[in-house]
């Protein structure tokens, strides 16, 4: 069981940064891939990034490759994403998961967090 809980969202100017933060509980967090995913208002949540159980390795969707920066810090139970050069269609619902395996898919993650906005003002 792992139960999480997202925070750092906020409202930016375009251009700007910002760093969304997932907090996690439960045994099995370090040995869990965690995602970031974000929904935009009557869009489909889509995939973000992704971190393996070590960090060791990452996926990024292709929208924020180079922008976007995920990591995980396995001995405070926490995932980060740093956001830099933030454009307006990055305006969504940001959500951490966990899951078994690192992956773009939303379907092998089964524990999510509650989201936390993020706004991207032009």
């Amino acid at each position: 069981q792992v139960q999480l809980v997202e925070s750092g969202g906020g409202l930016v100017q375009a251009g700007g940064s910002l760093r969304v933060s997932c907090a996690a509980s439960g045994r099995t967090f370090s040995s869990s891939a965690m995602g970031w995913f974000r929904q935009a208002p009557g869009k489909e949540r889509e995939f973000v990034a992704a971190i393996n159980w070590s960090g060791g390795s990452t996926l990024y969707a292709d929208s924020v490759k180079g922008r976007f920066t995920i990591s995980r810090d396995n001995a405070k139970n926490t995932v980060n994403l740093q956001m830099n050069s933030l454009k307006p269609e990055d305006t969504a619902v940001y959500y951490c998961a966990a899951g078994p395996s690192t992956t773009r898919s939303i379907l092998p993650y089964n524990y999510w967090g509650q989201g936390t906005q993020v706004t991207v003002s032009s």
